[in-house]
């Protein structure tokens, strides 16, 4: 991997909610500055994230996020969502990236050469730091969703579909967050 100089690690989170946007982050890691306890951000306790987080920022060469809003995933699917997240996430670098690599078996469609590393949230080191930015990204916004549509747990659950919300669906209705196109959704409409 020696062969190029900025290597950006590119992961998402939110493909199975049923509310909010799909978020990605792209880290470009400092190996002058390493970090301690990189992994898959699901494998981490909140606390832990949160604070690996901060650590994420302060010591990466760049970070920065994309994401693609519900509009978009019911227009395009949460695949396309997915890999236009990941795209928007490695434009917006302050530090162009000459590779990417990408959790999952594929790749989006980038201006640098990409290779697509199954599980590499938990192997590569850059991957599990942008699926912590990431992750605690989208968190944050489901804190913030769960305040401005209370009742449907947002916050505990974060727009994963639960038993809880799906019964606040029924109870409450759709909120402009949800995503028209998911089944649960579609089926309440």
């Amino acid at each position: 991997m020696s062969e190029f100089q900025y290597i950006a690690g590119v992961d998402e989170v939110g493909r199975g909610p049923l509310a909010g946007a799909v978020v990605a982050a792209a880290v470009i890691l400092d190996p002058a500055r390493p970090i301690e306890g990189l992994d898959d951000s699901k494998k981490l306790t909140e606390k832990r994230r949160e604070k690996l987080a901060i650590e994420i920022r302060e010591k990466a060469l760049c970070w920065a996020l994309g994401r693609a809003e519900v509009e978009e995933i019911d227009q395009i699917n949460i695949l396309q969502a997915s890999m236009l997240a990941m795209k928007r996430a490695v434009e917006a670098l302050e530090i162009t990236a000459d590779h990417a690599l990408i959790d999952g078996n594929r790749c989006p469609d980038l201006n640098c050469s990409s290779e697509a590393i199954v599980g590499g949230d938990g192997s590569v080191a850059s991957i599990g730091a942008a699926s912590i930015i990431a992750k605690v990204a989208r968190d944050h916004e489901m804190v913030e969703m769960d305040r401005r549509y209370p009742g449907y747990g947002l916050a505990k659950h974060k727009g994963y579909p639960t038993k809880m919300h799906l019964e606040a669906l029924d109870k409450l209705g759709i909120t402009p967050i949800h995503r028209r196109s998911f089944g649960p959704v579609k089926k309440r409409l």
